[in-house]
């Protein structure tokens, strides 16, 4: 956890292009874990439903966040796909 934080704050120290590629990149990863978060609260024990609930909880919330912050930067964030944003990172890589 300690490590992402420190990952979204060297966001802060880079350019415009780089800070909007790497706001991709995080609303992609977020996307990914409440992807995840919902096929294993669907198979999971009694014990971690609660676990998986507040999981996929805290990742909507960030997601939420993330695309209020791509918006307010004129990003289009609806149709955001894995595979669009490897072949941007091709490009400018």
């Amino acid at each position: 956890m300690l490590e992402e934080y420190r990952k979204e704050q060297k966001i802060i120290e880079r350019d415009e292009f780089q800070k909007e590629k790497d706001l991709i990149r995080i609303i992609i990863k977020t996307r990914d874990e409440i992807k995840n978060a919902n096929n294993n609260f669907e198979y999971a024990d009694s014990d971690l439903i609660d676990f998986y609930i507040y999981k996929i909880k805290a990742n909507q919330a960030k997601l939420n966040y993330l695309i209020k912050l791509a918006k307010s930067k004129g990003l289009n964030v609806d149709f955001i796909k894995d595979i669009e944003f490897r072949n941007l990172d091709e490009e400018v890589g």
